[in-house]
């Protein structure tokens, strides 16, 4: 199966599975990015290097982090920013951004059911109200590898909301609602260049559908680039219909070895 295949591939496990924030960030901070993605694993299962409670739930880390990640391509940013000591708090948002170029139903839900209610304004956020979203994944673009019971449908219902959640989007324990949420500076900067590498148009970047997985608007994005062109970390120039942007580094990779 090829990565781009794969990617519209809808994985009940890792939703279910949830987030990992922790034991990924803990997992990069020790990786060796002179050994394969398979050697790193193998380490990680024989020595328990990060300390997780359980076997099971040890062999369940490996085998998400195998299937999210290519530490030695595109996910290297992440290794490098763990292992320079980037705060979680501004790394979490980073690894929301790279866990979705592999997650269809993530990406899915925080974009098209999670933020128009962030719009709408909407005070509770029930998972079963999730379920008839997820009804509908395959029109949108994913299909699952199998069938899904109504069983599983509520637990990746519950672990979309879940993730919300672990990523400090919404609150709360049965009913969810939407947290005052805020992008960190170098977190937002690293996703500029992101986005960048893949768009390129200035035009597009600003609007990209990706920013409503951090709960931004379009208007809410170019509010922060004018302010950080305000403090000369980048430069934006609108002249009519064009836009300029300009970055100091040539790609997020960079900007992440530099930071």
């Amino acid at each position: 199966m090829s990565a781009a295949s794969r990617a519209m591939t809808v994985s009940s496990f890792t939703v279910i599975k949830g987030a990992m924030i922790t034991e990924t960030y803990a997992v990069f901070a020790a990786w060796d990015l002179k050994k394969s993605k398979r050697e790193n694993l193998d380490v990680l299962r024989e020595e328990n290097s990060i300390g997780v409670r359980s076997a099971g739930w040890l062999r369940d880390v490996a085998k998400v982090l195998n299937r999210r990640f290519d530490p030695a391509g595109r996910d290297r940013a992440l290794v490098i920013l763990a292992q320079s000591g980037c705060p979680i708090d501004e790394w979490k948002p980073i690894l929301l951004w790279h866990i979705t170029r592999d997650e269809f139903l993530l990406a899915d839900f925080l974009r098209n059911w999670l933020y128009p209610r962030f719009e709408e304004g909407v005070l509770r956020l029930r998972p079963e109200e999730v379920i008839d979203f997820l009804r509908g994944v395959h029109r949108r673009g994913g299909h699952t590898e199998h069938d899904w019971s109504e069983l599983t449908k509520q637990r990746v219902a519950a672990g979309l909301l879940k993730t919300a959640a672990d990523f400090n989007l919404v609150k709360g324990s049965a009913e969810k609602v939407f947290a005052s949420y805020h992008l960190p500076e170098r977190s937002f900067l690293y996703l500029l260049y992101a986005i960048r590498d893949d768009l390129v148009n200035p035009s597009r970047v600003i609007s990209s559908p990706d920013w409503r997985m951090y709960l931004l608007s379009p208007a809410d994005v170019e509010r922060e680039v004018l302010r950080l062109h305000q403090y000369k970390k980048l430069q934006y120039e609108v002249a009519g219909t064009l836009l300029q942007l300009t970055l100091p580094h040539q790609s997020a990779l960079e900007y992440a070895e530099a930071v």
